[in-house]
Formats: structure tokens, sequence, C-alpha cells
């Protein structure tokens, strides 16, 4: 079985070394890392708004502190996501509320089906989706996050998080059971 824990660019040690003499040679190490990044923040905020914002945030850092990475400390996605976990939690901190799924923009989706009925079967299982994630713990939605919208191994996970292995995996398996038990429930 193949790890997804660090996928990293062609000849990314090449032009992460570029991109620090030279800030336009980022540009594919963004457009590589931008959909892995941007779907992280969002399930970590909830908001895709605030997920933009903070996407463009997260990046900016990561340009900006690129002459500080080495690649003899790990691969450079490992690198990436620490940061990105440090904003996001930021993010969270300033705010010190709990942010709570917002369904309102999921009503303004458009799905290519021209079915109308599985269109709204479709719309009523993502909002369900999507409620079931915002009932879970920040911690579980965080893991979740970098779980299935980052690709990351349990192992990855544990390494970022400072968890040991086997409890990202129960937090895992029990975070999907009760989004199961919620979507199955409603």
């Amino acid at each position: 079985m193949t790890s997804q824990a660090f996928v990293s660019l062609a000849n990314e040690p090449v032009l992460i070394a570029r991109a620090k003499d030279d800030p336009t040679a980022f540009a594919a190490i963004y457009d590589f890392y931008f959909a892995r990044i941007y779907n992280y923040a969002r399930y970590r905020v909830l908001d895709p708004v605030a997920a933009d914002d903070l996407t463009s945030e997260i990046f900016e850092t990561v340009l900006t502190k690129l002459h500080t990475y080495r690649l003899e400390r790990g691969p450079f996605s490992a690198w990436l996501f620490t940061i990105s976990r440090n904003i996001v939690n930021q993010n969270l901190r300033k705010q010190k509320i709990r942010q709570f799924l917002s369904l309102e923009h999921i009503r303004h989706l458009t799905s290519r089906e021209p079915n109308l009925d599985e269109r709204v079967i479709q719309h009523e299982t993502h909002n369900q989706l999507l409620s079931a994630v915002g009932q879970l713990s920040e911690r579980e939605r965080e893991i979740i996050a970098l779980k299935f919208t980052s690709g990351l191994t349990n192992r990855a996970i544990s390494s970022m998080t400072g968890l040991k292995e086997s409890h990202v995996a129960v937090i895992l398996h029990r975070a999907v059971q009760r989004i199961r038990a919620q979507m199955d429930g409603a």
C-alpha cells in the first residue's frame, strides 16, 4: 500500500532552493499544494471565506519563511502542514468561539445533475454530513481534516499533533462512527 503521508512534487528540493532566491519560482509549489492546504483549512474552520483567507495567510507565511526550511529536518509537506496547523489554530484561538457550520452557502451550490430530486437528496446528504462534522470536537475535526482532506497517514498526523499513532486511529474511528450514527439517524 502506498503512503500519501508526504506526497511531494517532482524536483521539489530544486524548486524550493530556487524559490528561496526567486519568489516567482514558488508558483509550482503553490499550485501543487494549494488544494490540500485549502481543504485542510476548510475542514478546520468550516467557512469557505475564512478558509480562503487562511490559505492565503498560510502561503504568504510559507513564502516569507521559506529560507528557514531545511530538507534534512523532514519533508517539505510536513513543514508546510505544520505551518498550516499553527496558523489555523492561532486563528481559532483569536476567535475564542467554537466554530459552527454555516449551511447557508450550501443552498447556493449548483449540481451538474439534471434531476432536481437527485440534487435535493445530494444537498441534504451534504448538509447532514457537514452538520455531523460540525458536531465533532475541534480535535476530531482537525484529525478528520488531516486524514481525509489532506491525505495524511495516521503516522504523519501523529507526528504533527504529538498524539500516539494508535490514539489518532481511535479518534478517527470514533469520529467516523459518530458521523455515521448522525447520518443514519437523520
